[in-house]
């Protein structure tokens, strides 16, 4: 697929590579859809807490999270359909799952990461949708020279990730002492059938 149909013109690139790379939308959904879809995703999606092994401990991750298959959805949360159609109208992807992280406060965060390979379609991309507050994304690149890029997510926005970057850059949103509201990432990805969420 060219690269010219997967991202149409308008996003910023951040990052070149053959599949696409990484860029970025910053106002792809209006404020006025993204403050509702905001609200509702906040109130109804059953968000779950986790605990995970990290170095010789376990770890309480600094987040809540929740995951759907797109074609089994549960009743009340049919904006994750119409923020799905707002994010095809942009990168033309055969999305079958989405994931959500909802960062209630400064303290909640993901550490940097880049998402695991094995579980994602060859050649398909990975957008994230912001609702809420504005959050700061570290982008790093892997190996020497450690180019690293800093961006502000604000409500509406949109990244697109390539998979092949994910072998070249990693992402995380850290902690921040500023005083921040709650922010969703809405994220949408293309599952091998044995990955799909139950």
């Amino acid at each position: 697929m060219a690269e010219d149909s997967l991202f149409p013109a308008g996003a910023l690139q951040l990052v070149e590579d053959e599949e696409g790379g990484i860029r970025f939308w910053p106002d792809a959904v209006a404020a006025g859809d993204a403050g509702r879809w905001f609200a509702e995703l906040r109130d109804r999606v059953p968000w779950k807490s986790e605990r995970r092994p990290m170095y010789d401990r376990v770890v309480d991750v600094p987040r809540l999270l929740a995951s759907f298959r797109l074609d089994a959805v549960p009743p009340g949360l049919q904006s994750l359909q119409g923020i799905a159609a707002a994010v095809r109208g942009r990168i033309d992807a055969p999305f079958n799952a989405v994931g959500l992280n909802l960062y209630r406060h400064g303290d909640d965060s993901v550490a940097m990461h880049n998402d695991k390979l094995h579980t994602l379609m060859p050649g398909q991309p990975i957008a994230i949708v912001s609702l809420g507050a504005t959050r700061r994304m570290g982008i790093r690149a892997k190996a020497a020279p450690r180019r690293a890029i800093h961006i502000d997510l604000a409500p509406g926005s949109l990244l697109a990730m390539s998979h092949a970057s994910q072998l070249r850059y990693e992402h995380g949103i850290p902690k921040t002492r500023s005083a921040v509201g709650a922010r969703i990432s809405v994220v949408y990805r293309v599952r091998p059938g044995r990955h799909l969420p139950d």
